[in-house]
């Protein structure tokens, strides 16, 4: 009869709105695993979140005669049996000049474990002007059973920051880094060496 859709017809409609909506729940899914990438780059690029930038090459800016101290923290998650710190846990830099700072970790299981660390500043807007040259956080770190593994970080304090009106009486940036068990397959490690010496030749 005109105007009634036969059970075949009803049939192949419900079959187009399940394939739609699984097509919708693949273009979600895939989504919110790219987000992920996408939104660490966005915060590594802006400082947002407190994320620090990375220099992706070119000369640091020039120093300028206002210095800040810098503190850092060391945190490790559940899970990792870890013990990580700071060499130093306080220092004063110039601001714009590239500046090394050290971390320690030690590996208190009795076999080779793996771990990612992320980071971030506070305040949270300072961010966008700590600039991080190289850094452990960047790869995956191993260390096997007892080993101590010395971690630099080299960086610096973009002079844009003296131009913040929200920063404008900053006097410390606070760099934390906590250890998280790597989930990843077992690949080979990109290890950061030892960069070199403080000034006067005292290491840091």
């Amino acid at each position: 009869m005109a105007g009634r859709t036969t059970g075949r017809g009803l049939e192949g409609r419900h079959r187009l709105i399940a394939v739609a909506c699984l097509g919708f729940i693949a273009a979600m899914v895939g989504v919110a695993y790219a987000s992920v990438p996408l939104y660490a780059m966005f915060c590594s690029l802006t400082g947002f979140g407190g994320a620090t930038r990375v220099a992706s090459g070119g000369p640091a800016p020039t120093p300028v005669e206002r210095s800040m101290e810098i503190r850092f923290d060391a945190n490790v998650a559940p899970g990792l049996p870890w013990a990580f710190r700071p060499v130093q846990r306080a220092m004063s830099v110039k601001i714009g000049e590239t500046s090394l700072a050290h971390y320690e970790a030690d590996n208190n299981a009795p076999a080779e474990t793996r771990a990612n660390a992320t980071y971030n500043v506070t305040p949270a807007q300072a961010g966008a002007y700590f600039v991080k040259l190289q850094c452990f956080c960047f790869e995956e770190q191993a260390l096997s059973a007892g080993e101590r593994l010395d971690m630099p970080v080299v960086f610096y304090i973009d002079p844009a920051i003296l131009d913040d009106p929200d920063l404008k009486g900053l006097k410390t940036i606070t760099l934390s880094y906590t250890f998280f068990p790597s989930k990843a397959p077992a690949k080979p490690v990109a290890r950061v060496e030892g960069i070199g010496e403080a000034k006067g030749g005292k290491p840091l």
